[in-house]
């Protein structure tokens, strides 16, 4: 998985893709991290990406013109071949995947993070100030995603929740090759609560059944308490989980008595 990320300050996500799994990841060659600085692209002596915004009003706009030629920089990358341009001609590079992280986007979920997984390269590209010429956002981008809805100082954090999010589906990444599939969002339930040592903390006892080493009912447990847990605490995710009767039955019981 080939990451690709336009930004106004690349160290951000240099720096926090470099640590903990990502990192040692990205040193196994499983995932790749390549974060391009648009003002390499500026057009001016000064490296400045932007300019006062058309109309009036507070704040800057990030110019076009950089962001444009980052993005044919990267697709050349991509490419592996120096792409010619006609002069004036936006040309747009066709099945790559150019994600515009905004408040206006569609809500980043775990099911966008498998269907991006599925991706060789992707793109990201990070705003700033009061946004991004019209121009250049119309032409390149293919995704317009948002990770809450809320404002940012930038799109560099909602890049590394969502780089981080695909990330844990690339093959090899995560040491336990089953985590992800039992993790929370993976069938619409939340993930079940986890333990560890000691067995008894501050009088607090770890469930029985978790050392019990009966596999059939460790499964059966995990499963019950994913349903519990996402009836008390995300019960708006049932509507699209599948769920035996029993289940569902458990399910009904503790919305309604949430509800009362």
């Amino acid at each position: 998985m080939n990451f690709h990320v336009m930004t106004l300050f690349p160290g951000m996500i240099n720096n926090a893709m470099g640590e903990s799994i990502t990192g040692r990841a990205i040193k196994a060659g499983l995932i790749n991290v390549n974060a391009v600085d648009i003002r390499d692209f500026a057009i001016n002596k000064h490296s400045r990406a932007d300019d006062y915004p058309y109309g009036g009003g507070a704040g800057m706009v990030m110019q076009a013109e950089p962001v444009y030629l980052c993005y044919r920089h990267i697709c050349s990358q991509i490419q592996k071949k120096p792409l010619q341009d006609e002069e004036g001609i936006i040309k747009k590079e066709p099945g790559i995947r150019v994600i515009y992280l905004t408040p206006q986007g569609k809500v980043f979920n775990q099911k966008l993070a498998e269907e991006y997984a599925a991706e060789k390269d992707i793109i990201f590209l990070c705003g700033h100030y009061e946004g991004i010429d019209e121009r250049v956002t119309e032409e390149i981008v293919t995704d317009y995603v948002s990770i809450g809805d809320y404002v940012l100082t930038g799109g560099e954090l909602p890049a590394l929740v969502i780089m981080d999010a695909i990330s844990r589906l690339v093959p090899g990444v995560l040491n336990n090759c089953i985590s992800a599939s039992t993790e929370s969002f993976s069938d619409n339930l939340l993930e079940y609560p986890q333990y560890t040592r000691p067995a008894v903390w501050r009088g607090k006892e770890v469930p029985p059944v978790l050392l019990s080493g009966n596999h059939k009912k460790l499964a059966e447990w995990y499963r019950e308490q994913s349903v519990i847990r996402t009836a008390l605490m995300r019960p708006d995710l049932l509507e699209d989980a599948e769920l035996t009767q029993a289940e569902r039955k458990i399910a009904d019981g503790i919305t309604r008595k949430n509800k009362i």
